[in-house]
């Protein structure tokens, strides 16, 4: 049968039904609006309008039309953010599993959602396999779901090191993720991003040990996710020096146009500081961290590799204590590709003396925690990202449950966390797409703004259990996948209407209509805009509004996680 009789039959079916009486699911309008995916049972379940309707909303189900909840719209409210117009539709009374849709008099439906335990299961599958899919030096396939998205190994080539590097000759960084919608590779994204991960799995790994990711991995000792974290991992060891230091970056000297991985020719650098001792502190205490947290988790499947990582961890961690404040600012000389320049290492050290405290429970790092640590706190206008990660390591140190820790930093830690999740929650009820953004946090991948907000909820419940800490959670995703003012799931392959048009080389290189799956776009990005929830779009050549990036997606990846 081919589409045009398909579409025949389905007409013809649909009009029976019609004249026997038996409920239909309205068209879709855009004023009405859901997360696409869906909701636990249990949670708190919002739809939005954004026009007025003739009458309560019905909650229709998909497979036969039939109403099973009528609600009253909320009162009409302007969403700042956006400058949308908003009703909110509470269903939360609605707990049955199935896939509904809701129905507005005189507008319209939503997209279909469903409601069930385990409604978050493939958008944690798919954004997880989006790692798998930035493999660097290897050929890649994400095979069986998507055949169709695959590319030849490229950067196979031994890297030169650039003269910033203060070294000569060549070295192996084969390997790791590529960093977004390029093919470079960096230390410090690959920090908080392979950091958040791990700590997913150390959190959630009951539910994650047999997620089956389909990688070539799959079916060893080491569970999938942790196998596919590895594979980042590797090349960060790659990039530690003799003498504990690392580097900072493995790219191209420019960024490379819309081409494959195979068809980069450019010759990949090992890039420095420019100055001895050319390694520098943000860079060699991420990877600290990093590796302290692998040495931990990997150890029940691995013990020589988890040995390994502590000695690289520990070796790092000397680098850093000798050289406390050796900054990237700017790229050096020749090379133009990201730049990841920070102007303090020290909540770097902060989290890289925690991580090995909680591994080892031993008193240098615990000494270097507690001196370090009253210069941070935890807030909930701020939550952390690859320029500033002191919140992973107060976090890290309350949940270490060392019985050696500080009573009063715990104590202090616990109660800003607290508040730090009490401030998101409020701020989340007040907003009209219960997104928890502020004004000012609408920038260059304001999207995994919104996750790392989630992040901070879903740890302080578990550092101190709140329902209301998830439901909010929970919220993050609903706004990246679909409630938001753009009626659009942020993640490519999730919902019903995704982005379409990522800055993302393979993407826009391979001839497929469809972007690769389970990717997060960057967002609105406001730059001095209003309003500044609306300042995106989905255009692949707007690199500061719809690039992907693997810091991105990996607060995407811990939230889905906390909702399985």
């Amino acid at each position: 049968m081919n589409s045009r009789t398909k579409k025949i039959g389905a007409t013809l079916l649909t009009t029976a039904a019609a004249l026997i009486g038996v409920p239909q699911v309205p068209a879709h309008s855009n004023a009405v609006r859901a997360c696409q995916v869906g909701y636990l049972p249990d949670e708190t379940k919002f739809g939005m309008l954004t026009e007025q309707a003739s009458g309560p909303v019905t909650v229709r189900r998909v497979k036969d039309g039939k109403a099973v909840l009528t609600v009253n719209p909320g009162v009409a409210t302007e969403d700042e953010d956006s400058g949308d117009i908003v009703r909110r539709v509470d269903f939360s009374a609605l707990k049955t599993p199935g896939e509904y849709v809701l129905d507005a008099p005189g507008l319209g439906s939503s997209y279909p959602f469903k409601i069930g335990k385990d409604v978050f299961a493939k958008p944690f599958r798919l954004a997880m396999r989006a790692f798998t899919g930035q493999r660097a030096s290897t050929n890649v396939s994400l095979a069986p779901d998507f055949p169709q998205f695959k590319y030849e190994a490229g950067h196979t080539a031994p890297a030169q090191y650039d003269p910033s590097s203060g070294k000569t000759g060549t070295r192996d960084v084969s390997g790791g993720w590529y960093d977004a919608g390029d093919y470079g590779r960096y230390i410090v994204n690959s920090g908080i991003t392979t950091g958040t991960l791990l700590w997913s799995y150390e959190l959630y790994g009951s539910k994650l040990r047999k997620v089956n990711l389909n990688i070539p991995e799959s079916g060893g000792k080491i569970p999938d996710v942790l196998d596919e974290i590895k594979w980042n991992l590797d090349w960060m060891l790659k990039m530690q020096d003799e003498d504990g230091g690392v580097w900072h970056k493995a790219t191209t000297a420019n960024f490379p146009g819309y081409i494959m991985p195979k068809d980069d020719k450019g010759t990949v650098l090992v890039i420095g500081t420019g100055r001895a001792p050319f390694k520098n502190t943000t860079a060699t205490a991420d990877f600290a961290a990093v590796a302290a947290i692998a040495a931990r988790i990997y150890r029940p499947f691995d013990r020589a590799y988890a040995d390994r990582c502590l000695d690289a961890a520990r070796s790092a961690w000397e680098w850093a204590e000798k050289n406390p404040n050796v900054l990237f600012r700017n790229n050096p000389q020749g090379i133009s590709t990201g730049g990841y320049g920070d102007s303090d290492a020290s909540d770097e050290r902060l989290w890289a003396s925690a991580e090995l405290f909680r591994t080892t429970g031993e008193k240098a790092y615990h000494d270097a925690f507690l001196a370090a640590a009253p210069k941070f706190h935890l807030k909930g206008d701020a939550a952390q990202g690859w320029p500033s990660v002191g919140n992973m390591g107060l976090y890290t140190y309350v949940l270490a449950n060392r019985k050696n820790a500080d009573t009063p930093t715990v104590t202090r830690i616990k109660s800003e966390a607290r508040q730090a999740a009490d401030e998101i929650v409020k701020r989340v009820g007040e907003n009209g797409y219960r997104n928890p953004l502020l004004p000012r946090d609408y920038v260059w991948g304001s999207n995994a703004v919104v996750g790392n907000y989630g992040m901070m909820l879903l740890l302080a419940h578990k550092i101190q259990p709140n329902p209301t800490y998830r439901n909010t959670a929970l919220d993050s995703l609903h706004y990246l996948l679909g409630r938001n003012t753009f009626n659009t799931s942020y993640v490519s392959w999730v919902g019903t209407k995704w982005a379409m048009k990522p800055h993302h080389r393979p993407s826009a290189a391979d001839g497929i209509d469809q972007p690769w799956p389970g990717l997060l776009m960057g967002g609105p990005n406001a730059e001095g805009k209003r309003p500044p929830a609306k300042q995106w779009e989905d255009n692949q050549d707007n690199y500061r509004m719809n690039e992907i990036a693997i810091n991105w997606n990996a607060p995407l990846v811990f939230v889905l996680a906390g909702a399985l």
